[in-house]
């Protein structure tokens, strides 16, 4: 279990260092397994050059190699990411993920080229970021093996299309070395027992040693056990994207004391009811943290 890692801010805006520290040390205490940095959910987008620069040191130097980084890099200008990956320092990092073109929808050969361009770039294993929802355009089971039978650095891809034949068919036909990962909290148990290998989680910034006890059951096998947890998160899955990410998984944290509830604009905090009902069901979970 990876964790997609949250950016903590202060009323004021600014990013809550003390809180994000304490936010890594609870998530590798109770067996989150990598954390994910820079990503969609770390509200990427709103952070400035500086600041990104900032956490990227901040979080080598806390981590300390006790889990490995996988760092998100990625955008809709293939020449803008190659020469982000040629000029960055990736001391400390272990892998990149990088996402699927946004907004200008490239065809399938056009998301070949960009990948291959990153490919040949990166210095540090590549895992691949599909999720359509939020980009526009779907990646296919067929460039996806493409992609990972052409370059022995493509290692993995996080999968987040809700497209559960498209993940299987990756699964099945994926040459050795090459992963599958959940992208979605929700489908990550009935994709494990198809095959995939773990998730970059949302609400394992919050429930980490549940979640990740979930995965580890579905990994070994142990299908009821693991169903269970499923289960109990199901309405949780439901009530962290209602209002949008990171919005819930912060009022999440926020309801644990462990951060402030604040977000950049153009997201906003959830609405009240979500709160409450978020609040409700940890109380109903019992969950000790």
């Amino acid at each position: 279990m990876g964790v997609a890692l949250i950016t903590p801010f202060r009323t004021d805006g600014s990013i809550d260092e003390e809180a994000l520290i304490r936010l890594v040390e609870y998530q590798i205490g109770s067996g989150a397994d990598f954390l994910c940095i820079m990503g969609t959910t770390a509200e990427t987008p709103t952070l400035t050059a500086d600041e990104k620069h900032y956490l990227k040191r901040l979080l080598v130097e806390r981590v300390g190699g006790r889990v490995p980084l996988l760092m998100g890099c990625g955008g809709n200008c293939t020449a803008a990411v190659v020469a982000e990956l040629e000029q960055t320092d990736w001391t400390g990092i272990d892998g990149v993920l990088s996402v699927c073109p946004m907004y200008n929808k490239p065809s399938q050969e056009g998301l070949y080229q960009h990948f291959r361009a990153i490919a040949e770039a990166s210095p540090v294993p590549v895992v691949l970021y599909n999720v359509p929802g939020r980009t526009g355009v779907n990646m296919t089971a067929e460039t996806t093996l493409r992609l990972a039978r052409d370059f022995d650095n493509i290692v993995a891809i996080k999968e987040a299309s809700g497209n559960i034949t498209q993940m299987d068919d990756i699964i099945k036909q994926k040459p050795d070395g090459f992963d599958v990962i959940s992208g979605d909290d929700g489908i990550t148990f009935p994709l494990i027992t198809l095959g995939a290998v773990g998730v970059i989680s949302v609400i394992g910034n919050a429930l980490p040693r549940e979640f990740s006890r979930m995965v580890r059951l579905a990994l070994r096998g142990e299908y009821s056990a693991a169903l269970r947890i499923h289960h109990q998160f199901a309405e949780l899955f439901k009530l962290l994207f209602v209002d949008g990410n990171p919005a819930g998984v912060k009022a999440m944290l926020h309801a644990m004391g462990m951060i402030e509830n604040q977000l950049r604009l153009p997201l906003v905090p959830t609405r009240l009811t979500t709160m409450e009902k978020i609040s409700d069901i940890l109380h109903q979970l019992d969950i000790k943290y």
